[in-house]
């Protein structure tokens, strides 16, 4: 069970090094660079200010740090934010984004409390392809009206709106943004052919803001569209809360906890495997739930941990949380004394971060080999990727995690099997372990049944009308349940019923092989007392002999 501890107390008890603290600092620096572009983009392409990405990535990067289950996780604003965000900008405004947030924080410490976080992790790996590849989609396309430097007014939501409004809009094209956002594009590209150690978005930055303001190019910046970029933390203030708003808030509240909850523990699974260390899951939970909480009382967005810069912090040497809270601290004294020159970045040059963000979300490769696998996996996947493009984020995963269950639970009934070994069996089944049964004394007017697979609702009808069309009466009926490791309410009801059933036919009923989750819920239901716990044996031997003494 996950122990409810940050991994930074852990980390001071176990001994924290001079040699430790450097290396740190080194990573945390680099991956403070790293999120400086990515912070501002993401707060852009959601609707809200380019301030408030930074907000979120200080407030709520830290406090993910500082209390999560990760020795190495790096939280903040991240591309499977951007469509939600966006939704609710749109919709509710940032009151609204800013309670939706607030309550996910509270889910989220909910889900850790409860130690959901194993749980979470169950999400089919289909519906998290789909829904990811589904946004990089929408983050792409929503980025070719600043790439473009299109003039749209009352730029549509709506995916196919988007798409209709580009066509419309191709005669607008500005050639200089244009040239400014594929040159960006190209440096973010290329650069790690020249250096690893700075990262290419900020380099395209650097590079192309410096290029627009010396040659004075028509070409839209952050401060043209957003005004003064503050070079401070706001004051803390409570979002506006009442029950009206919490009301409309609470689906987004849950799906935004939920999104939270998948790509946080994602994150932490990559860098267990990258380190070969052990996050405690529940501990993640409560800590990104504090900092999305922390997050909308500082202006800032939803926020989880984020792969590539938790990958690019253990890449660069960072080994404990201190690495993630210097990257923090890193962000604050850029916005503190770099700040205003953000309102000079050309919005093209952001347009083709997101873009190039997009194309390595998308894992086009991961979700072309889920085309390998089988049908229903596939449906999973592009009802998924479908729903997230062309209707909504929320539904996307609702309908893609019900699907799915559905689809499994389908398989797995399809793969429950109810044999009769004591009638005249087939050369094709004599090759397997039923053929063992042949070879054992089995008494006239006693009938042997062989349950494989689990016994749940879904498997329920076919035990029923296999037992139903026994041919002849038997005076004592064995069910051997030795392949038969879980057992639900469902499967219990059916074999109460054949025991009523043999009851009334005056039909003995024993069990054999009966496994130790079926047991306890044999016991705890009262159905062990009924049959007898004598009528309970661990092998097909013993329930043979204790037959024979029944005929």
């Amino acid at each position: 069970m996950s122990k409810l501890e940050p991994k930074l107390w852990t980390v001071l008890k176990e001994g924290y090094s001079k040699q430790m603290f450097f290396q740190d600092l080194s990573a945390g620096v680099l991956v403070g660079i790293v999120a400086l572009p990515l912070a501002i983009a993401f707060a852009i392409a959601s609707g809200v200010k380019p301030e408030q990405g930074l907000y979120t990535a200080i407030v709520a990067g830290f406090l993910i740090s500082f209390l999560g289950g990760s020795r190495v996780q790096i939280g903040g604003p991240t591309g499977a934010f951007v469509v939600i965000v966006a939704g609710i900008m749109q919709q509710y405004g940032y009151d609204g984004l800013a309670v939706a947030t607030f309550m996910a924080g509270f889910f989220l410490i909910l889900m850790g409390l409860l130690r959901l976080g194993s749980v979470i992790r169950f999400i089919p790996h289909p519906v998290t392809v789909g829904f990811t590849s589904g946004i990089a989609v929408i983050i792409f396309t929503s980025q070719i009206k600043d790439f473009l430097g299109l003039q749209i007014e009352n730029f549509p939501a709506e995916f196919f709106g988007k798409i209709e409004a580009y066509i419309h809009s191709l005669h607008t094209i500005n050639p200089w943004a244009l040239g400014i956002g594929v040159l960006s594009f190209l440096i973010i590209v290329f650069w790690p052919k020249v250096s690893r150690k700075i990262p290419g978005s900020l380099v395209a930055i650097l590079a192309t803001t410096i290029i627009v303001q010396l040659f004075q190019l028509p070409v839209e910046t952050i401060g043209q569209r957003f005004g003064h970029v503050p070079n401070t933390l706001p004051v803390p203030r409570l979002p506006h809360i009442s029950w009206e708003i919490i009301q409309k808030m609470f689906s987004p509240a849950v799906t935004i906890a939920l999104l939270a909850g998948i790509e946080s523990l994602l994150s932490a699974v990559v860098a267990d495997g990258m380190m070969g260390t052990r996050h405690r899951s529940n501990m993640e939970l409560i800590a990104q739930g504090i900092a999305n909480i922390a997050s909308p009382l500082f202006q800032g967005i939803p926020a989880t941990g984020a792969i590539a810069r938790t990958a690019t912090n253990i890449k660069n040497g960072g080994r404990t949380p201190v690495a993630g809270m210097i990257h923090a601290l890193t962000l604050l004294l850029i916005l503190l004394f770099f700040g205003k020159w953000a309102e000079l970045i050309p919005l093209a040059t952001l347009a083709a971060v997101l873009m190039k963000v997009a194309i390595n979300m998308s894992e086009y490769e991961v979700f072309l080999s889920i085309f390998k696998t089988t049908k229903s996996d596939i449906s999973v996947l592009l009802t998924t990727f479908l729903l997230t493009v062309f209707i909504d984020l929320t539904v996307a995963i609702e309908v893609g995690i019900v699907l799915a269950a559905l689809l499994f639970m389908y398989r797995m009934a399809h793969v429950t099997e109810v044999s009769h070994l004591t009638e005249e069996i087939s050369e094709e089944e004599l090759q397997n372990d039923t053929k063992s049964i042949l070879l054992r004394d089995v008494p006239k007017g006693v009938e042997v049944f062989e349950i494989q697979g689990s016994l749940f609702f879904g498997a329920a009808e076919t035990f029923k009308s296999r037992i139903r069309n026994i041919q002849k009466t038997p005076k004592v009926l064995v069910l051997r349940m030795r392949h038969v490791y879980s057992l639900d309410a469902t499967g219990l009801a059916v074999l109460e019923d054949l025991w009523e059933k043999c009851s009334r036919e005056k039909i003995k009923l024993i069990f054999s092989g009966v496994h130790a989750q079926p047991l306890d819920l044999f016991i705890r239901s009262g159905l062990a007392d009924k049959i007898g716990r004598d009528n309970l044996y661990k092998d097909i031997d013993d329930a043979l002999a204790k037959a024979k003494t029944m005929i």
